[in-house]
């Protein structure tokens, strides 16, 4: 009895020894990762924060102010019009994209010969779109004489430059954003993918045709994929930078002034770092106060294959 007593409580500690060599290996694996995270993420957001609360110029040290720059915000026509141009730009650019990848999904997924080589050739735009390359050739396809503003005035559709006209300039980003469809198409491809077949063959057999089958079924498994799709693109949506910024840098007029565009302009431009960074966490706030909405509404219409709700 005094040997098994005496030897349990060297097996725990010996046991007790092996966990915390573990976890030690553990957090050893993880720490590049985790000092990465905290130097390169959580500081510059704690380091944002406080100089959103100041005046600070690069150049001298932050002055605090306080509230100041974020009641400055809402008095700056600049601001307003990049939350317009952004919320517009993201309002049609979004669901236009996704509608649009799903329309190539559905294509891919017939099943043809070659499906496969042509829906990985479709993601490359995805790959090189948001490049620098990209963006001095879409500017030079619609500037005053490029290809496309040329076969548009041939067919009497459009005069001048696209990209200088305020009325058009937003949609040339847009059309580019679209042309980024593979990411989203990628998903929708392999959410398509999971749809059961007997649904298809079944509604066959009621007599419904494709149109009643993609309303009926394709639509509504596909629900949890499109919610994945429409959060993310909406995200990337408002941190739109590279195109506005090569292709018109915010002009003309400011009708493709995104908010990105403006907040780097005041940043680097300006030196206003305080400023810019109180707009940074605006548009934090914005976006996820988006994010809870889509979240929130989401036990409405997304709908999982076990029959759950979002």
């Amino acid at each position: 009895m005094t040997k098994e007593k005496t030897s349990a409580p060297s097996s725990l500690k010996l046991e007790s020894r092996n966990i915390k060599s573990n976890n030690l290996s553990g957090y050893l694996s993880i720490s590049p990762w985790l000092i990465g995270f905290i130097l390169m993420i959580v500081g510059p957001m704690i380091a944002s924060l406080y100089l959103s609360f100041t005046d600070y110029n690069l150049l001298s040290s932050p002055n605090w102010v306080g509230l100041d720059n974020y009641i400055s915000l809402f008095n700056d026509g600049r601001f307003l019009k990049s939350l317009e141009v952004t919320f517009k730009f993201v309002f049609i650019s979004v669901p236009a994209k996704l509608i649009f990848a799903l329309a190539i999904a559905m294509l891919f997924n017939t099943g043809r010969k070659g499906s496969s080589m042509f829906s990985t050739v479709y993601y490359i735009p995805s790959i090189i779109g948001g490049s620098v390359a990209i963006a001095v050739v879409w500017k030079q396809l619609f500037g005053r004489q490029g290809a496309i503003t040329e076969i548009l005035s041939m067919l009497n559709i459009t005069d001048g430059n696209l990209i200088g006209n305020p009325n058009t300039a937003l949609f040339v980003l847009v059309l580019l954003i679209i042309w980024q469809f593979g990411s989203p198409m990628i998903i929708f491809l392999a959410g398509l993918r999971q749809i059961p077949k007997e649904l298809y063959e079944a509604a066959s057999v009621d007599g419904s045709n494709k149109i009643r089958q993609f309303f009926h079924i394709t639509l509504p498994m596909l629900t949890p994929v499109i919610f994945f799709n429409l959060v993310m693109q909406t995200i990337n949506g408002f941190m739109t930078f590279t195109q506005a910024y090569l292709i018109t840098g915010g002009g003309p007029l400011d009708e493709t002034l995104f908010y990105a565009v403006y907040l780097y302009e005041t940043a680097f431009e300006y030196l206003r770092m305080g400023y810019a960074s109180a707009m940074a966490w605006v548009l934090l706030v914005i976006i996820a106060v988006i994010t809870v909405i889509f979240f929130a509404t989401s036990k409405y219409w997304v709908f999982y294959q076990d029959g759950s709700e979002g």
